[in-house]
């Protein structure tokens, strides 16, 4: 690696932290990456666009954050659309990570970045400072069976091997949340280091409420609206009371609450944190980033993966299999249909999470520091 910035004496590195625009999952388990740094006294910047950007800014007022324009994808409103939309964008996502990857080549030489933690894009690696890949999919799944995911695989891997290291949200063994997702049987190139669960959330205690439900409507559209729509529809019926989190932070859109059913267009982390712990069943989107939030709190879950989402699918059929939680498809939402099979669901004791983050990070930063002292002329 050519080093472009050398470390003057007591300066804090200054380093970039930019999530994927697919959902705001990548943006959430960036939060406690981005709090460990700044407790580790890294100087740390922020890119993004939409509502990953706003939900950075709502999380950290006072850093810096920069436009990046995101993927944004489109996806169609069935499992077959997603398909076909995702096969005819690939040229568009392609000239997406050249127009990142130029992006971060100026950005390094006008801010004078010292490293870079990308969660999922894949342009943003550099041949001059250390850039760190963030991404649970080491193997990412396909309906068109293995052989496609072997093809997939490599041309993950040459894109992951651009970086100078891939850290994996997750366990590094047994306990683990992701399965084949995060361990594959070939591994990357680059360094690999499991860093735990990122979850931004943390249990206080609160005691949660059995007839009480917290329903997180996060994802992209129009699947989002989708679900939301099955879950309006229901809920007025329900005899608890309930809370809904739309997942739509910066919309001025509101949907009217009473005293017993109340909508939150986005809650930041403390009451997020709160409103789960309180309840005795959530339902959400099987998203990784949304699975790792269920975990760090022990909570008894239904998941509703995103159709078409091969990923969302293969995890809310292997955590069900694991005792985690529970599973129901989109098409056979039905709020009391989801009720009923958690009822009748065997959850098993979630494991507590290994603190894997710090370490990685000390490690990182001291790696960096120093790669980037001058060298000893005396």
């Amino acid at each position: 690696m050519v080093k472009i910035n050398t470390l003057p004496p007591g300066r804090r590195p200054r380093i970039l932290v930019a999530p994927l625009d697919w959902g705001l999952g990548h943006a959430t388990r960036c939060i406690p990456v981005i709090n460990t740094l700044l407790e580790l006294q890294a100087e740390v910047w922020l890119a993004g666009e939409g509502a990953q950007a706003a939900l950075l800014k709502k999380e950290f007022p006072g850093l810096p954050l920069l436009h990046l324009q995101g993927y944004r994808v489109r996806y169609g409103r069935s499992a077959r659309g997603l398909l076909r939309n995702m096969f005819f964008q690939v040229p568009r996502l392609l000239r997406a990570i050249r127009q990142e990857h130029r992006w971060l080549q100026a950005a390094v030489q006008e801010h004078a970045f010292d490293a870079v933690i990308s969660d999922n894009r894949f342009g943003l690696y550099h041949p001059g400072i250390p850039t760190v890949f963030i991404t649970h999919q080491l193997t990412i799944k396909s309906p068109l069976g293995k052989w496609a995911e072997r093809v997939l695989q490599r041309s993950n891997y040459r894109y992951i091997n651009r970086f100078s290291e891939c850290w994996v949200p997750d366990e590094p063994g047994n306990g683990n949340l992701a399965g084949q997702l995060s361990h594959p049987q070939r591994m990357p190139a680059i360094p690999v280091y499991y860093t735990g669960i990122l979850s931004r959330l943390k249990k206080t205690g609160s005691t949660a409420q059995a007839n009480h439900l917290f329903i997180s409507l996060s994802g992209p559209e129009p699947q989002r609206s989708i679900l939301e729509n099955r879950v309006v529809a229901d809920i007025a019926r329900y005899s608890g009371t309930a809370v809904i989190a739309r997942g739509l932070p910066g919309s001025s859109t509101l949907i009217p609450s009473t005293n017993d059913i109340r909508f939150y267009n986005h809650l930041p982390a403390e009451a997020y944190n709160q409103e789960i712990e309180q309840a005795g069943y959530v339902i959400a989107r099987s998203g990784y980033s949304t699975v790792m939030d269920l975990a760090a709190l022990g909570k008894k879950a239904i998941l509703v993966p995103t159709p078409g989402q091969t990923e969302q699918e293969y995890l809310a059929a292997y955590l069900q299999q694991q005792g985690f939680s529970c599973y129901l498809s989109q098409q056979q939402f039905s709020l009391q249909a989801v009720l009923q099979k958690a009822r009748q669901f065997h959850y098993q004791e979630s494991r507590p999470a290994s603190p894997a983050l710090p370490q990685v990070i000390r490690r990182f930063l001291r790696q960096w520091q120093a790669d980037a002292q001058p060298p000893d002329l005396g």
